[in-house]
């Protein structure tokens, strides 16, 4: 039934419109062949009472039922108000062309479908197709919007506008990773990822609809406190001094990170999630600037801490916030330029979508940690052993430094110098696989959206972690190098979910620990494997 629903069913009164059966999720190969019959856990009565959960087997958000005949009646206005807003250039200017364009000119070839990981890996469910969304906000904004929509509806799509076909959409808006793989493949340029991003912002913009992770969690929190990890100023700080601490510790090398330094030529923004999780990737960048004898400072200021804009994935005006603040940071201080860390979603955020915004002397210059980081390594300022990182190496392409920004060569020249057993995931590049943690999965983890993002979402990037390493030992060490925050929390989470660390020894980390792991003058590797000493236990 699944395989032939169409977009009007998403109106219609069902307890659940998709459910993925045992064996119906894309095989696993050995040793994990018992995920194979794994389906996503029922939720529990009690904690979904008066939540909306007809979609399929997973909730994301957790919307609540209207009360009454008016209050849902209200709620469909507001939709309708939102999804108005959207074809207006007063205000939707930022994204209004690509939409209108998106919304017109979908051919249906179905080109999109075979590039997504999620529709693929879910045993080709109809509603993961890319397409499938866009069409029903096609079809609500051909019938309830445009002249004579009620009457050509017959002939261009029918679809009743409910609550029920509002809270499926919004939940549904939470099953794309927005990776745009499917943007990549279209003949005619249509961006379903758009569409769905735009779906996403309708809901925050208008309705108050977002996950609490990216709203509450995330932008508010970041906005208030500083950091979207709930990490202030003096907290951040006490974390720069305890790693400032162990990486001498650990690698022999003495470091200061500096902290507000006036008229520096970097200021440098870490995911501040890196801080508390993975600590020595701020560690690894420090001794890298220091070593190279760069001028960088770090930034004490609320949000100067965290790179992160959450805001890209499901809300224009919390986005703005959060750009708008870190230029201001960099232009009050001075810098010549901003250098994004290790965080996809930070890269597209405060550069390509930030451009839309920055002007006069917010302005101010922004660099990819990866082409500073090249522009190191090659220079011959460090003197590197390659040696010291004898063992498998891949390599994961976070989707918003790769595909949406084109920065595919320079962590790869850095590999080729500094890994002996580099080897490439297929495919790889601009047409590389999301990690599934994209565009906020990574950190959601109500009901049990978790069980929906290993098993789905994430499913694809497991087997091409699988494949990459195919053919070596299984008590051979392997690192997925993933130069993004939100990637390796996903990557980690897959690791953990599947056991691949006890069954295949699969470990992760970013590019500068790789960097650290190969310069010469460190006394002690910074990377350890399973059993060895590691500084953070």
């Amino acid at each position: 039934m699944n395989k032939r629903l169409k977009p009007s069913a998403m109106a219609e009164p069902s307890d659940c419109l998709c459910h993925i059966e045992p064996g119906e999720l894309s095989p696993l190969p050995p040793p994990y062949e018992d995920f194979n019959q794994a389906t996503i856990p029922p939720l529990k009565p009690e904690k979904v009472k008066n939540i909306e959960t007809s979609l399929d087997d997973t909730v994301a958000i957790g919307i609540p039922k209207p009360a009454s005949k008016e209050e849902e009646e209200e709620l469909v206005r507001q939709f309708l108000s939102g999804l108005k807003k959207l074809f207006e250039k007063e205000n939707n200017w930022t994204f209004l062309q690509p939409l209108m364009l998106s919304m017109e000119h979908c051919a249906k070839c179905q080109t999109c479908s075979n590039a997504c990981p999620v529709y693929e890996m879910s045993g080709r469910k109809e509603i993961y197709r890319p397409i499938f969304r866009a069409e029903v906000l096609r079809r609500i904004y051909k019938k309830y919007l445009k002249p004579g929509g009620k009457i050509t509806a017959k002939l261009t799509g029918d679809i009743d506008l409910n609550w029920t076909t509002i809270a499926r959409l919004a939940e549904l808006s939470y099953r794309c990773t927005l990776c745009r793989r499917c943007a990549m493949v279209c003949p005619i340029g249509v961006d379903n990822g758009l569409i769905n991003h735009e779906i996403r912002k309708l809901f925050s913009q208008e309705m108050g609809i977002a996950p609490k992770e990216l709203h509450e969690k995330g932008t508010v929190q970041h906005l208030r406190v500083g950091s979207s990890t709930g990490m202030n100023t003096l907290a951040a700080k006490d974390s720069i001094e305890f790693i400032q601490e162990e990486m001498e510790e650990i690698t022999g090398y003495k470091v200061e990170i500096p902290w507000d330094v006036e008229g520096a030529d970097i200021l440098l923004l870490h995911n501040a999630g890196e801080m508390l999780a993975w600590p020595e990737n701020v560690g690894a960048f420090a001794i890298i600037f220091q070593a190279a004898g760069l001028s960088w400072t770090l930034s004490s200021e609320a949000v100067g801490y965290d790179a992160v804009n959450y805001g890209l994935w499901y809300d224009d005006v919390q986005f703005s916030r959060v750009a708008v603040r870190h230029a201001d940071i960099a232009r009050r201080l001075k810098v010549k330029k901003i250098v994004i860390g290790e965080c996809g979603h930070a890269h597209k955020a405060l550069t390509v979508i930030a451009d839309r915004l920055l002007t006069g002397d917010l302005n101010v210059p922004r660099e990819s940690a990866l082409v500073t980081l090249e522009d190191i390594v090659l220079s011959g300022k460090l003197q590197f052993d390659p040696r010291r990182n004898d063992f498998p190496v891949t390599l994961h392409d976070p989707c918003n430094v790769v595909r949406a920004m084109g920065i595919v060569e320079p962590q790869r020249r850095i590999l080729r110098k500094i890994a002996l057993r580099f080897r490439e995931m297929t495919p790889h590049g601009v047409e590389n696989y999301c990690c599934g943690g994209g565009s906020g999965f990574a950190i959601m983890s109500g009901y049990n959206f978790v069980h929906w993002r290993n098993l789905v979402s994430s499913r694809k990037k497991f087997l091409q972690i699988l494949n990459a390493f195919q053919g070596e030992p299984r008590e051979v060490p392997k690192y997925v190098c993933a130069p993004c925050s939100n990637c390796k929390g996903a990557i980690r989470d897959i690791i953990s979910y599947y056991h691949a660390e006890e069954r295949s020894r699969l470990y992760y980390g970013g590019l500068v620990e790789l960097i650290v792991n190969a310069m010469a003058g460190m006394k002690k590797p910074i990377i350890r494997f399973g059993d060895e000493p590691s500084w953070r236990s």
